[in-house]
């Protein structure tokens, strides 16, 4: 594949995952054409290694603050609190990883969706986008953030896999987008009739690194470098080329994000 200008909008690169070879992980995506690499933080335990991943990779690592659904424990007000006092004190490029998993543990449900509003509340406030976990619970996440929405509220629905008609509602919502990655090139992934109905007007990229490996590396750990490999089936499945996918997909992440009204970038 020819060398575009890519943004991988959700990885985990400060997962123990990469513990033995993070910078190379890094630099062999950057050599590949992903210019930017959006780190969704889980909790107040991942925190500090997200944020020295972007102190050593300023240009290239984007962090992001927020509690992840699947970390809502009986300590999720504490955690809240330590992550809102973190919120000024540097550049955070979004909120999230926030939302709701219904696949997991239902036990914390109802703190789930309370946290899930508090993140819409800081995502206004800072001007942010939200960046929304919805693991078998597209449907309600979806209800919650129209409660929600507002002139300043935005976000990706990470990892999208709900139907057509839940593709249509999030687009209806105007500053929404969907993040598609390795599920792209999955055999009954499902994506492929989305894509050929809804085209590349509201989507962007990610791999979920170390998760969701694209073929032919499922089952492997994930990087952003592969994210090649899911530029190639959005191509495939939505009728533009490898090029248009590139350049419009980099061009809503720049959108979603605000990158063109970021100094620098």
């Amino acid at each position: 594949m020819e060398k575009y200008s890519l943004i991988d909008t959700h990885t985990h690169l400060f997962s123990k995952d990469f513990d033995e070879d993070r910078r190379e992980v890094v630099q062999r995506a950057i050599a590949a054409g992903v210019d930017k690499m959006f780190l969704p933080n889980i909790d107040r335990y991942s925190f500090s290694k997200m944020n020295d991943l972007a102190d050593e990779f300023p240009h290239h690592c984007m962090p992001m603050l927020g509690l992840h659904p699947c970390s809502v424990k009986e300590d999720w007000e504490t955690q809240l609190k330590l992550l809102e006092a973190a919120l000024p004190l540097r550049p955070y490029y979004g909120i999230g990883e926030c939302g709701l998993d219904k696949y997991w543990d239902l036990t914390h449900l109802s703190s789930q969706e309370e946290v899930l509003r508090i993140s819409c509340s800081w995502a206004k406030q800072y001007a942010l986008p939200i960046i929304l976990h919805t693991r078998n619970a597209t449907r309600e996440t979806i209800d919650l953030i129209a409660r929600e929405k507002d002139s300043q509220l935005r976000g990706i629905f990470h990892c999208f896999g709900g139907t057509i008609e839940e593709a249509k509602e999030i687009l209806a919502m105007g500053d929404f987008y969907l993040g598609i990655g390795g599920v792209v090139t999955f055999k009954n992934g499902g994506l492929d009739k989305i894509l050929a109905h809804i085209g590349l007007e509201k989507v962007v990229l990610e791999t979920d690194s170390p998760y969701l490996a694209p073929v032919p590396y499922r089952g492997k750990r994930n990087e952003s470098v592969y994210l090649t490999y899911i530029v190639e089936k959005i191509a495939e499945y939505s009728g533009y080329t490898e090029a248009d996918t590139a350049r419009i997909t980099t061009e809503n992440a720049e959108a979603v994000f605000g990158l063109k009204n970021i100094g620098g970038f």
